[in-house]
C-alpha cells in the first residue's frame, strides 16, 4: 500500500514532501512497466528476439519498475532528512557544527537517491531500444510511452541532484556528482 501512498502525494498539491524527485522515479518505474508488458507480449512471435530474451527483458523491467518505486519513497525520506537537519538548533557553535554535518550529510544523501534513480531510467531506456522495432507491433504506442516517460524520469532524476549541489559544501563531492550529470545527459 505504500506504493500507492507515494503517487497519492505526489499527485496532491497541499502536500509539500514529496517533489519532482519522487515523481521523476515513478515515471521511470511505470516506463518500466510498460517495457516489460512489451516484451511479455512479444514472447513467441517472430519479432527479432528468441522468446528467452523477451522473458529476460520482461524480469529486468519489472525489478527496475519495483527498484524506481522503492527510489520514489527513498527520494521523500531524503528530502525529509534535510528538513530534520535544517531544524536542528544553532545556538551554541557545537550546535552549529553538528547542524552543518547533518546538513552536509543529508544534501549528499539527496542528491545520490536522484544519482540512482537516473541510473535507473538509463537502463530503462536501454531495455526499451532493445524492443525497438523488435517487438509486437500493436504495443508500439506502448513502446513510444516507455521512451518518453524514462527520458523525463531521468532529466528528472538530473535536476534534483543539481539543485541539492548547492548545499554540498565539499568541491570534490560535487565533481563526482557533475560528472555523473553530464553522463546521464547524454542519455537524455
Amino acid at each position: 500500500m505504500l506504493k500507492l501512498e507515494i503517487l497519492r502525494k505526489i499527485i496532491d498539491s497541499k502536500n509539500f514532501t514529496v517533489g519532482g524527485g519522487s515523481a521523476a522515479a515513478l515515471a521511470g518505474a511505470m516506463a518500466a512497466g510498460l517495457v516489460g508488458m512489451v516484451a511479455r507480449l512479444s514472447v513467441n512471435k517472430n519479432y527479432g528476439l528468441s522468446s528467452e530474451k523477451y522473458n529476460e527483458i520482461a524480469r529486468e523491467a519489472d525489478s527496475l519498475a519495483e527498484e524506481l518505486l522503492l527510489g520514489a519513497e527513498k527520494d521523500a525520506q531524503a528530502f525529509s532528512m534535510i528538513k530534520e537537519a535544517y531544524s536542528l538548533p544553532k545556538e551554541s557553535f557545537e550546535q552549529k557544527s553538528m547542524r552543518t554535518i547533518a546538513i552536509q550529510k543529508a544534501a549528499i544523501g539527496a542528491a545520490t537517491v536522484p544519482l540512482d534513480n537516473a541510473w535507473r531510467c538509463h537502463k530503462v531506456q536501454e531495455l526499451m531500444l532493445l524492443l525497438k522495432g523488435k517487438s509486437n507491433t500493436n504495443a508500439a504506442s506502448d513502446l513510444e510511452v516507455a521512451r518518453l516517460l524514462s527520458n523525463a524520469g531521468l532529466l528528472g532524476c538530473v535536476l534534483n541532484i543539481e539543485v541539492n549541489l548547492f548545499l554540498i559544501k565539499d568541491e570534490n563531492i560535487k565533481v563526482k556528482f557533475q560528472e555523473q550529470i553530464n553522463q546521464l545527459r547524454q542519455y537524455s
